[in-house]
C-alpha cells in the first residue's frame, strides 16, 4: 500500500513540468504558424511582382517587334526616323525648360534669401550698437561710481579721534553704500556684455521659401519661355509634330512619302540650328511675361497657377515691337511637359 502511494505521489510531482512543457509546445506552434503565414504572404508578394514584371516585359517585347516590323516595311521606315526626331526635339525643349524653371526659382530664392539676410544684418547691428551705448553708459556709472567710493574711503580714513566718534558709523555706511552700488553696477555691466555676445552670436535667419506672388511671377515667366519655343518650332507645325510625338507611340503618325519625311528632317535640322544660333531676350521674356499676367486668373487666392484658360494666348513680338495673337493653350495641353515645372 505505501509503495503504490509512492507511485501516484510521484506522478503528481511531474506533472507540473509536464504541464509546462505542454503549453511551451503550444507556443511555438503558434509561433510557427505566425512564421508560416508571413512566408506565405510574401510568397504570394514576390509571385505579384513576378507577374508584374513578366507582364511589362511582354508588353516591351510587343513594343520591339512592332518597331521591328515598321522598320521592316519600306514604306514606314522613314516615318519612324522622324517620329523619334520629332520626339528628341520634343525632349531637348522640356530639358530646356526644365533649366530655366530651376535657373529661376534659384535665383528668385537667393534673391529672396540676401534680402532677408541684409535686413537681418541691419536689424542686428543697429541691435548691438544700442548695447553697446548702453555698456559704455554704464561703464561711466562705473566709473564714477568708484570714484566716490574712492573718495568716500579716503575720508573714513582721514578722520580724527573725535571726528570719528560723531561722523564715523555714517561715513562708514555711506562707504558700505556705495561699495554694493558699485558691485550692482559691475554686475549690470556683465550682463549687457553677455547680451552683446548673445546678440552677436545669433545664426542668420533659415532659407524662406517664396511667396505666392513670387510663385506666380515665376511661372509666368516660365509661360513666356515656353511660348517662346512653341513659336521656335511653329513653322511646319514642328512645335505640334513634336508634342504628338511625345504622346503617342511609333506608327502612330505618318508623316508622309520618303521625299515628305526628308523634307520634314532637313526643317526641323535647319530650324534646330537657327534656333542654337539665336540669342536669348530676357526683355522680351518680360516683356511677354507681362502680357500674359494681364490676362492670367486664378481660382483661388492661395494658387500659384493660373487657370489654363486665361493663358491660352501666345504672344508673338517682333522686332519693331508689334503683337501678333494666337490662340494656343500651352498649360492646357501641357506643352513639353510645362505643367509639371510650375511652381506651387
Amino acid at each position: 500500500m505505501a509503495g503504490i502511494t509512492t507511485i501516484f505521489k510521484g506522478e503528481q510531482e511531474h506533472a507540473p513540468q509536464d504541464n509546462d512543457k505542454l503549453i511551451d509546445l503550444f507556443r511555438n506552434r503558434v509561433e510557427l504558424k505566425k512564421e508560416f503565414a508571413a512566408l506565405r504572404n510574401e510568397k504570394y508578394q514576390l509571385q505579384d511582382r513576378i507577374k508584374a514584371h513578366q507582364g511589362a516585359t511582354e508588353r516591351v517585347q510587343q513594343k520591339l517587334n512592332h518597331l521591328e516590323s515598321l522598320l521592316l516595311d519600306p514604306e514606314w521606315v522613314h516615318n519612324v526616323v522622324v517620329f523619334y526626331q520629332m520626339r528628341r526635339l520634343a525632349a531637348h525643349c522640356e530639358v530646356k525648360i526644365q533649366r530655366f524653371a530651376e535657373q529661376l526659382k534659384q535665383q528668385r530664392e537667393q534673391r529672396v534669401h540676401s534680402k532677408a539676410l541684409v535686413t537681418w544684418n541691419e536689424e542686428r547691428k543697429q541691435s548691438t550698437q544700442a548695447v553697446q551705448a548702453r555698456i559704455g553708459e554704464q561703464r561711466l556709472r562705473v566709473q564714477r561710481l568708484e570714484d566716490r567710493l574712492q573718495a568716500e574711503r579716503h575720508k573714513l580714513l582721514s578722520m580724527g579721534g573725535v571726528a570719528k566718534m560723531l561722523r564715523g558709523r555714517l561715513q562708514a555706511t555711506q562707504v558700505a553704500n556705495l561699495e554694493s552700488a558699485v558691485a550692482a553696477a559691475q554686475s549690470k555691466e556683465q550682463d549687457l556684455l553677455l547680451e552683446l555676445e548673445r546678440a552677436e552670436a545669433l545664426d542668420p535667419p533659415a532659407h524662406q521659401g517664396l511667396t505666392i506672388a513670387a510663385k506666380r511671377s515665376i511661372n509666368l515667366m516660365i509661360l513666356a519661355f515656353v511660348q517662346q519655343l512653341y513659336l521656335d518650332f511653329a513653322e511646319d507645325n514642328l512645335a505640334i509634330l513634336a508634342k504628338e510625338s511625345s504622346e503617342r507611340s511609333v506608327g502612330a503618325v505618318n508623316y508622309g512619302t520618303r521625299y515628305e519625311c526628308d523634307q520634314l528632317l532637313d526643317t526641323l535640322l535647319s530650324r534646330r540650328q537657327e534656333v542654337e544660333r539665336a540669342d536669348d531676350c530676357a526683355d522680351l521674356l518680360k516683356k511677354r511675361a507681362k502680357m500674359i499676367a494681364e490676362y492670367a486668373t486664378f481660382r483661388h487666392d492661395d494658387d500659384a497657377v493660373p487657370v489654363p484658360s486665361s493663358v491660352a494666348t501666345v504672344f508673338d513680338i517682333d522686332r519693331n515691337g508689334v503683337v501678333h495673337k494666337s490662340d494656343v493653350n500651352i498649360l492646357g495641353e501641357n506643352y513639353f511637359g510645362v505643367a509639371k515645372v510650375m511652381s506651387r
